[in-house]
């Protein structure tokens, strides 16, 4: 019985280590949709795509002895690319931003079919993984034997995230970064004082799209698995993580505390996806959690409004019958 109660607990623990792992590779794509989402203000529907973009690029890249750092660079480079067509078909040719989006997610299904030749690729037969070369490094196998390559992942989500945040902190902060988040603020008002708007939409959609393809190619290296429908979804588990971030941990202190919500919102949203599944949630049903998930988070800050007004009420009528 001891036995039992002890496997349990073992496999309940090495299932919360993976989902902290994956939630901090998965909060890289969630700070790509931050930057369209709350500081662009444009619904991105490109990131369905340009994740498996970056998945399956790297995955090839690999496969063919590229190693696994300059196959993430290249992966990023094709998101930017995805981001760039969004921005010039919403700029340019005044498609309307959320239709722009779909037609490149749409279009970047078929590329990654022919990027890979089919519908998925395995690493099975090769080591040469971001994820392998810091258990290799740190012994990790000899060490922790199953949890290696959580750990692993999870130091290397972990690198990533801090160092992108303090890249994006200082970019956004410089007058190019000010732009886009004037931008996104008010668009005639930029305009006004001078600001290239259509400039401004497409960087920041390259960025944004180059973040989540990075994020497809550390999820594709964690997994070792590339697979064309990887990123199906994607924009749903982003803006969860944001949402999550901003209902538990609030809006203060500096930006950089905004970006840091938004992976340990990622993170939590593993979390709670992992825990259900531990309950004996069937995997089929993990898009309907995902939605009830986004659907409740956006519900929470409404319901504090009405809680707020409520109690500032009660408190005048209080102050009125005294």
């Amino acid at each position: 019985m001891n036995f039992l109660a002890v496997s349990v607990v073992s496999a309940f623990s090495n299932a919360m280590l993976g989902a902290v792992s994956q939630g901090i590779l998965w909060g890289v794509m969630a700070l790509g949709v931050y930057i369209t989402f709350k500081i662009l203000d444009f619904p991105d529907m490109t990131v369905d795509g340009s994740f498996a973009l970056g998945g399956c690029v790297c995955a090839v890249l690999i496969t063919h002895g590229v190693p696994p750092m300059v196959s993430l660079l290249v992966s990023v480079c094709t998101g930017m690319i995805a981001g760039l067509l969004t921005g010039v078909l919403t700029t340019k040719l005044k498609i309307p931003g959320i239709l722009a989006g779909i037609l490149m997610m749409l279009a970047l299904y078929s590329i990654n079919l022919r990027i890979m030749g089919g519908p998925n690729k395995s690493l099975v037969r090769t080591d040469a993984t971001i994820m392998s070369r810091i258990s290799d490094w740190l012994h990790l196998s000899e060490t922790l034997r199953d949890n290696a390559s959580s750990v692993a992942s999870l130091i290397a989500g972990v690198l990533f995230a801090a160092a992108l945040i303090a890249v994006l902190y200082w970019f956004f902060g410089t007058e190019i970064g000010s732009s886009i988040r004037a931008t996104g603020d008010n668009e005639r008002m930029s305009r006004a004082v001078g600001i290239n708007t259509d400039s401004m939409k497409i960087l920041a959609l390259m960025i944004s799209n180059g973040l989540v393809a990075l994020s497809g190619g550390l999820v594709m290296q964690s997994q070792r698995f590339g697979d064309v429908s990887m990123g199906i979804g994607a924009i749903v588990i982003g803006l969860a993580s944001i949402i999550i971030g901003e209902v538990i941990f609030g809006h203060r202190f500096a930006f950089w505390y905004y970006l840091l919500s938004v992976v340990l919102g990622s993170v939590i949203y593993r979390l709670i996806i992992a825990i259900v599944l531990q309950l004996g949630m069937k995997t089929q049903d993990l898009k309907l959690l995902s939605a009830l998930i986004v659907a409740i988070a956006l519900s929470v800050p409404v319901f504090k409004k009405k809680l707020t007004r409520s109690h500032r009420a009660g408190k005048v009528q209080e102050a009125k019958d005294a």
